[in-house]
């Protein structure tokens, strides 16, 4: 079951679903979502000679990425082509019954900027900024302001609550993270990590 407004804000009230600083509950509740706002924070992708990155190496992740915080009235400009880490302002707690989707909103969509590559989904238990997947698929560049509305989080009911929700003694990688976070691939149990 999709969670509509009133549960939403009956959840928040309750205090189990957390989404702080929500700045404007009037605007940023929809009819079934929550808007959420854009950071000031951005890992930017250098443009580079490598012949390619190892998920295994988060020293070649790590120097692939140059880190731009946005100072107060500007603007980050997504240039066609481009794919950029972003981050929420919010912080979301999302409870161990729930799980929440990130999806962008229409009116940027129109506009060719998309807010997640695959990254749309926040497990039971996560806590944390979301690091929005930022790309802009149009031909012309477009101006993303930090503290606009930029994507949304709808909220699914699950039949029972999680076991083992997202960082319970489960090494999550990503738990608490504040900012745009590189990969964390390297610590997958594939790669010779724990998770």
């Amino acid at each position: 079951m999709i969670l509509a407004d009133a549960d939403i804000l009956e959840r928040l009230e309750a205090g189990d679903l957390v989404i702080e600083p929500l700045d404007d509950p009037d605007i940023q509740i929809q009819p079934a979502s929550v808007d959420l706002r854009l950071g000031r924070e951005f890992l930017e992708f250098r443009r580079t000679n490598i012949p390619c990155i190892h998920p295994n190496s988060e020293r070649e992740v790590s120097e692939y990425v140059t880190e731009t915080v946005v100072d107060e009235g500007e603007e980050f400009i997504l240039h066609p082509g481009d794919f950029v880490l972003g981050t929420t302002e919010e912080r979301v707690e999302i409870p161990p019954d729930l799980i929440a989707h990130v999806e962008g909103r229409s009116s940027l969509g129109r506009l060719a900027v998309v807010v997640h590559a695959t990254a749309g989904l926040c497990d039971p238990g996560y806590r944390g900024q979301i690091t929005l997947e930022l790309s802009n698929l149009g031909s012309a560049p477009v101006a993303l302001t930090p503290g606009m509305r930029v994507s949304q989080l709808t909220f699914t009911e699950l039949t029972s609550a999680a076991e083992r929700p997202y960082g319970s003694g489960r090494g999550s990688k990503y738990q608490d993270q504040a900012g745009p976070q590189a990969s964390r691939i390297g610590g997958d149990r594939e790669f010779g990590g724990d998770q």
